[in-house]
């Protein structure tokens, strides 16, 4: 069962499922917004969150310097075992990330629901 939350104060939803968790981003996201979403990230990492998908499909805007942080914060899931993928960037946004250096830091989905499956591949023992 998929439980939501609404976290006004960084213009994100959640819905957790299981082991992925989702963050659903809205809105113009200023560095400051991009910085407490990082916070956020470790704090789900440390309470042993390891698969988290942003879906940004909502932005309309993000400021190019939290851009880094959020691959830093990125790289500390992969070490611990995690990753972080991005979901619903429009042109717009993704032209804003790879202008960070972030072109090749993420994968990228088209919808959440995309994303979300990636990391269910991802646990999908071969036959």
């Amino acid at each position: 069962m998929d439980q939501v939350q609404e976290v006004r104060r960084n213009r994100a939803v959640v819905a957790a499922s299981e082991r992925v968790e989702t963050l659903m981003l809205e809105g113009e996201l200023e560095e400051a917004d991009l910085l407490k979403l990082c916070e956020d990230l470790m704090h789900r990492l440390h309470r042993g969150t390891r698969q988290v998908v942003l879906d940004f499909a909502d932005v309309s805007h993000l400021n190019y310097r939290g851009v880094r942080p959020l691959m830093a914060r990125t790289d500390a899931f992969r070490r611990a075992g995690g990753d972080v993928k991005l979901s619903g960037l429009s042109p717009y946004l993704a032209a804003i990330f790879r202008a960070a250096g972030a072109h090749d830091a993420f994968e990228l989905y088209p919808h959440m629901n995309d994303a979300r499956a990636a990391f269910q591949l991802a646990r999908a023992p071969f036959v």
